[in-house]
């Protein structure tokens, strides 16, 4: 038989049958009674409006100066709880464009030239050549590196400047590589400190030899057609002081124009970061 269920104000019947239990009366009395839960509101109003913004920084910038204030246990508070707002517009006059450097501007532009261009794009980039053969490549290297006792080993260039290696002969464990170096004719100078990088063994009757690494930076506002970087190195070691000056001539690189071709298939590979 159908189940009964029974209120205390008034009786309704289902059709419910009795294996699946009573339904629950959707209809409430306006007096509940003694077993039934109190009701408890779903939206909770706050008591207070949060403060502004400007109120809010004062009132951290005061809590910042009570004693032991920092002391406290830190909490994660998310600025859209707090009434802050998630962006920021920043507005750019005129005079206010971001500086973006030349060598990113040159670099899109020529994977914009890639992207419309049909076949391969051959280009030309300024860059510091070396007006010497790299003496590590001369048959008289370990001989002048005897002789003068610290002796430039190789030298490359890149966007940012020039790095290179020097090889000193290991007199003491306290020595002193550094490399000077100018970009007006001596007119003025400056020096920068090698590095300690590796060190090579004996061999064929030489004495150990230590690796120094170096770093010239060079403006890119110095990389103009026919500007000449010259430096020399200097090796202290003993209370004594060796050069490396390319036999009297120092080393010199001149900016010339590289010719590049940069075939289509490598358009993809082209990854800039500004």
């Amino acid at each position: 038989p159908p189940a009964v269920h029974t209120n205390s104000s008034m009786t309704l019947q289902s059709s419910t049958p009795a294996k699946w239990g009573p339904q629950p009366n959707k209809l409430q009395s306006s007096t509940s009674s003694s077993c039934d839960p109190a009701l408890r509101p779903i939206i909770r109003r706050r008591t207070r409006s949060l403060p502004t913004s400007p109120e809010r920084r004062k009132q951290a910038a005061v809590q910042c100066q009570v004693p032991g204030w920092q002391s406290r246990m830190n909490r994660v508070r998310f600025a859209d709880a707090l009434g802050l707002e998630l962006t920021e517009v920043k507005v750019f006059q005129t005079g206010e464009d971001p500086s973006i450097p030349l060598h990113v501007l040159s670099r899109l532009s020529i994977n914009s030239d890639l992207w419309y261009s049909s076949s391969d794009l051959e280009f030309t980039m300024q860059c510091l050549v070396p007006d010497f053969q790299q003496p590590a490549d001369c048959m008289d290297f370990s001989s002048r590196l005897q002789e003068q006792q610290v002796c430039l080993e190789r030298v490359s260039s890149s966007d940012l400047g020039l790095s290179g290696s020097i090889q000193v002969c290991n007199v003491a464990f306290e020595k002193q590589v550094s490399v000077r170096y100018t970009f007006n004719q001596w007119k003025s100078l400056h020096e920068v400190c090698a590095h300690w990088h590796s060190s090579i063994p004996e061999k064929n009757g030489q004495d150990q030899v230590d690796v120094f690494t170096f770093f010239l930076p060079v403006p890119p506002f110095l990389l103009q057609l026919c500007s000449v970087v010259q430096f020399a190195a200097r090796y202290q070691v003993n209370g004594r002081e060796y050069w490396d000056n390319n036999r009297g001539k120092n080393y010199s690189l001149t900016c010339r124009t590289h010719p590049l071709k940069m075939p289509r298939e490598c358009e993809e590979s082209w990854i800039h970061f500004i």
